[in-house]
């Protein structure tokens, strides 16, 4: 009999994830993917896993799942759930041996707002356009989780786990910074150093496909004027007429009309997965912003 984790409760969300579906946005699907793509290729690092393993994203702790057909190798990483098995924690960030019938829980997180869960082998789901990930804005992809799900565990890899436990910095309450690169569109903007000038709130309308923020109003340079559609990528921020930006997360549209008046590193992206409702976010440019009108 395969191994399989049959769900018990999801908590607000849980979601299967890789690392997505890419090169398909000619067809106006995103990628798509793990929202945190570290913390994702942490947990399959830790069980020997390849990184496009499928895991389990749990948003705000509250998951907890039954093993059934044999013993399986977890490792949570992510937003520190205290994961616990049978009761008895066994500690983010490292792997942990679970048997036949043992069951895997998950509390609230203190920080941070996004956990994963890996197996070896991955979660043997149905892929969807070559990806096992859910996006909450098509509805592609293996549908969200609920109780009475069963999970199957697919082939071992070759790789051993070599680690028990990976040391990784603790996710941030206060206030977080984040890097920007300019443009495209900052020249449609009055004053775009507004941006980084103002202490942004995460909203609660926020979520796996764009955080949105508010704070000090962007004000557009030609509020008459219309910005053609254009192509759109994960950590742009676009700024609606209302002013407030909004970061587009992994689920983000293919394209987007609003003017995008910077964009997330790639270095940072993955910090915004496990931002709360609720926190502030200051941005700073990257490099040095061109003056408007002085742009070759």
């Amino acid at each position: 009999m395969t191994a399989c984790l049959e769900v018990l409760c999801t908590g607000p969300l849980a979601l299967v994830e890789d690392l997505g579906r890419p090169g398909l946005a000619h067809m106006g699907v995103t990628r798509s993917g793990a929202a945190d793509r570290r913390s994702h290729a942490l947990a399959n690092r830790l069980v020997a896993n390849p990184g496009d393993s499928a895991t389990i994203e749990v948003t705000f702790g509250g998951f907890a799942a039954r093993v059934r057909g044999g013993d399986v190798a977890i490792a949570v990483t992510g937003a520190d759930t205290d994961p616990a098995v049978n009761g008895v924690p066994f500690g983010a960030n490292s792997i942990h041996y679970a048997h036949d019938g043992d069951v895997i829980s998950m509390a609230t997180p203190q920080a941070g707002l996004r956990t994963y869960v890996a197996v070896r082998g991955g979660f043997d789901v149905e892929p969807v356009l070559g990806s096992r990930s859910y996006d909450v804005m098509s509805a592609i992809g293996p549908a969200p989780l609920r109780a009475g799900d069963v999970l199957e565990v697919g082939d071992h890899p070759d790789e051993f786990p070599e680690l028990d436990q990976a040391p990784v910095a603790a996710i941030k309450t206060d206030v977080l910074d984040l890097d920007v690169v300019p443009g495209p569109r900052d020249d449609w903007f009055v004053d775009p150093d507004v941006l980084v000038r103002t202490n942004w709130l995460v909203t609660n309308h926020s979520d796996r496909v764009g955080m949105r923020l508010v704070g000090m109003p962007l004000e557009y340079r030609w509020p008459d004027r219309q910005l053609a559609s254009e192509g759109a990528t994960r950590g742009a921020i676009q700024v609606p007429p209302n002013g407030f930006p909004v970061i587009l997360g992994p689920d983000h549209p293919v394209t987007g009309g609003y003017p995008v008046i910077g964009v997330v590193t790639d270095d940072d992206i993955d910090r915004v997965a496990q931002i709360r409702p609720g926190q502030t976010v200051r941005l700073h440019w990257s490099r040095p912003r061109k003056p408007f009108g002085n742009r070759r």
